[in-house]
């Protein structure tokens, strides 16, 4: 197959999940004798036309002068570009900016969409631009040939809201076995003696529920909380809970070798994701063998299950910092680690999506066929 991958920033992963994902799976695909393409931001780091055996095409991305306008207008440029190659299959990571140009993908291709989280519920929108989003999904839920859902809480609202299928597989993780104590000097904490947040700075991250449940405790381990906190929301937050010593405020990290040790030598990682599907972040640090006190929500229940603590408010924060042992623990990591290695390994996760890909263009061959 020739197969497409858009939505994304690029590969290799300088940025999030999606990013993380199109670099392995199309790396799998060139490895399963698949021609691919990874459509990258043309100031993308990596400026290379080849990664690993994946094509790379830049297409002009203008987000870094004009804001999130800018990721439409470069999410155009990219479909632009694909209607001259022949993909036999589109793969678009998310809806977000691209739903909107539906009538300019090409027609031979088939068009599957992963349709990330429930963007529209996210609070750090303005409502007309929820009621955007919202129009955005409906349109990208309609109008793709198929598509993915990478939570069971999303395939059910996208049947709920929009009746449509949609193709259930998760997110992967690697689990982590090669640990290096060393790493923690760089960071100035030591084994199981700091606590861990990492997440984008957004409201509905719940990030400053942990922090003031940080504050209002008598438990005085240290805190890093791992994000790009240069934003509105972050410089509250760091305003708000800079005078407390035990809050550091590390930055964004993306070595996944210093971020998998922090995880794994952590007292307590939190994960106060409340919006989306299978957030990438978790499966890391149930592969990495972190004891995570995770927010009270059905998506992260759905990954979890009985093998994590839940909070709901600051209160709950301050009875998990003062009570949790990870010594005591032990099962429920083995636990996570178990579901990493049985459900969410990344070669199980690129095999369901080349046999759902198989499985798509068998079906149009038939129709045309007949």
């Amino acid at each position: 197959m020739k197969i497409a991958i858009l939505g994304t920033r690029g590969v290799p992963n300088h940025y999030g999940g999606f990013e993380q994902f199109a670099e392995f799976f199309s790396v799998y695909l060139v490895d399963k004798g698949h021609e691919v393409y990874v459509y990258n931001s043309h100031n993308h780091p990596y400026q290379e036309k080849t990664f690993n055996g994946v094509n790379i095409i830049h297409c002009y991305d203008p987000e870094y002068k004009t804001g999130t306008v800018g990721q439409f207008i470069y999410d155009y440029n990219c479909i632009m570009d694909s209607r001259k190659r022949d993909f036999d299959v589109i793969l678009q990571l998310g809806y977000t900016s691209n739903s909107i140009w539906y009538f300019l993908l090409p027609k031979n291709a088939i068009i599957i969409t992963n349709m990330d989280g429930l963007e529209w519920k996210r609070s750090k929108y303005s409502r007309p631009v929820q009621q955007f989003l919202k129009f955005a999904e409906r349109l990208a839920a309609i109008k793709s040939d198929y598509l993915v859902a990478d939570s069971l809480g999303i395939q059910k609202s996208l049947k709920d809201l929009y009746n449509k299928e949609s193709e259930y597989i998760a997110y992967g993780a690697t689990s982590f076995y090669d640990s290096d104590e060393n790493v923690l000097k760089e960071y100035d904490v030591k084994k199981y003696d700091f606590n861990m947040i990492m997440a984008r700075f957004e409201p509905e991250n719940n990030l400053d529920m942990v922090l003031e449940g940080v504050a209002k405790s008598n438990d005085t381990t240290p805190i890093l909380v791992v994000g790009n906190n240069k934003t509105k929301y972050g410089d509250y937050l760091t305003e708000k809970y800079g005078s407390y010593k035990n809050i550091r405020f590390i930055g964004a990290l993306y070595n996944l070798e210093h971020l998998n040790n922090l995880r794994l030598f952590s007292k307590i990682y939190f994960h106060g994701h409340s919006v989306g599907g299978t957030n990438p972040s978790l499966l890391e640090a149930m592969a990495s063998g972190a004891l995570i006190a995770a927010h009270n929500n059905a998506f992260n229940k759905g990954v979890l299950q009985e093998n994590a603590f839940y909070f709901a408010n600051s209160n709950e924060v301050v009875q998990l910092l003062e009570s949790l042992n990870k010594e005591e623990h032990k099962e429920i990591i083995k636990n996570n680690i178990q579901a990493i290695e049985n459900d969410f390994n990344w070669e199980k996760i690129n095999g369901k999506y080349l046999q759902f890909f198989e499985a798509c263009l068998t079906k149009k061959n038939r129709t045309h066929a007949g």
